[in-house]
């Protein structure tokens, strides 16, 4: 529920330009201490006042402004927490884990705050981690579930309506066995449809094979299905990768490939799944029309950013000289947090 602001100030107000805090401090310290040095001549040797030489002035004035320039400095390193921590909470995205402000010593209350910041960050990343968790979970398993359903019941019912037909079609007059032929092929791709729904919802040939039997078994369906040449390169022999961290690369190339399907206009794509050093790398890329930038905020795009985000991976989404889209997901095979 919003309020009305009072006539005249509007709803989105430009902020606020103000002088940064180090100098605001710099500016009364010097303040302070130029009052300091005219209080103390004036009490000690008030005949000085009148009698103030010239060398004197400008002795009393270099000594001033190099006391002030080390208080600078001085402020400027106790402060520099503080313009870090602005800077990042204006930027920070927690579907890209791992942003925090740099601190080289916890010796202000500017370090403490950007310590208590980074805890923060520490905070909602484990919370928005254990929550897109039990999601994609409860959607994995509501995908098994519909796809157990298609499979054993909508499948097999039209199993069974194919295998009625084919004696009725043998059976029934000459005028109409093109008619329930053609009844048949309608069923008949109805079912591979029904089949081909049950495989996407859930990845048999993950659970069966591995990742990369399965990577390869979808290039070959969007193939069949859709025209779309997948040139694969997936290196042999990869390191070991848990069902949860397998999952999410499947869906990543699987939502990947989906939009080369349907955005860049393109029948080629390339697939890459490769091990460097103790990272897993893989990359999705097209040389077709490139990504619109409304999409970079869409349902498909926020959700791999989420699932790799849930096993501590990287996803960039951009256009590559010479054009087209490159997905690339960078999946630390060591958990940052040990």
């Amino acid at each position: 529920m919003s309020f009305p602001l009072p006539s005249g100030l509007p709803e989105d107000r430009p902020p606020r330009r103000y002088a940064p805090l180090v100098w605001r401090v710099a500016a009364t310290n010097a303040l302070v201490l130029l009052a300091a040095c005219l209080l103390t001549v004036l009490v000690l040797s008030p005949e000085k006042i009148s009698s103030f030489a010239v060398d004197e002035a400008v002795l009393l004035g270099c000594a001033l402004s190099l006391v002030i320039a080390v208080n600078v400095v001085l402020l400027r390193r106790a402060f520099a927490p503080l313009g870090a921590l602005l800077t990042l909470s204006r930027h920070v995205d927690l579907t890209r884990p791992g942003q925090r402000v740099p601190i080289p010593r916890r010796d202000s209350e500017a370090g403490d705050l950007a310590a208590g910041f980074n805890e923060m960050l520490n905070r909602l990343e484990a919370e928005r981690r254990d929550s897109t968790r039990r999601a994609i979970a409860a959607q994995e398993a509501e995908r098994l579930r519909v796809a157990r359903e298609l499979h054993d019941e909508v499948g097999q019912t039209l199993t069974g309506v194919l295998l009625q037909l084919s004696p009725v079609l043998k059976r029934a007059p000459a005028d109409l066995q093109s008619d329930l032929a053609e009844v048949q092929e309608v069923v008949r791709a109805s079912l591979e449809d029904v089949r081909r729904i049950s495989i996407e919802l859930r990845p048999e040939a993950l659970d069966d094979f591995g990742l990369a039997r399965a990577l390869v078994a979808l290039t070959d369906r969007l193939r069949e299905r859709t025209g779309l040449q997948v040139s694969r390169q997936i290196r042999q022999g990869l390191p070991y990768l848990d069902r949860e961290s397998e999952l999410v690369v499947y869906r990543v190339a699987q939502e990947a490939l989906t939009n080369v399907v349907r955005h860049a206009g393109t029948d080629r794509a390339e697939l890459s799944l490769e091990h460097q050093e103790d990272h897993l790398i893989l990359l999705v890329r097209d040389r077709g029309v490139g990504i619109d930038p409304a999409q970079m905020d869409g349902t498909g795009m926020q959700g791999m950013r989420e699932r790799a985000a849930l096993i501590w991976g990287e996803l960039s989404v951009h256009s590559p000289t010479g054009g087209g889209t490159e997905v690339r997901l960078d999946l630390p095979l060591k958990d940052p947090t040990a």
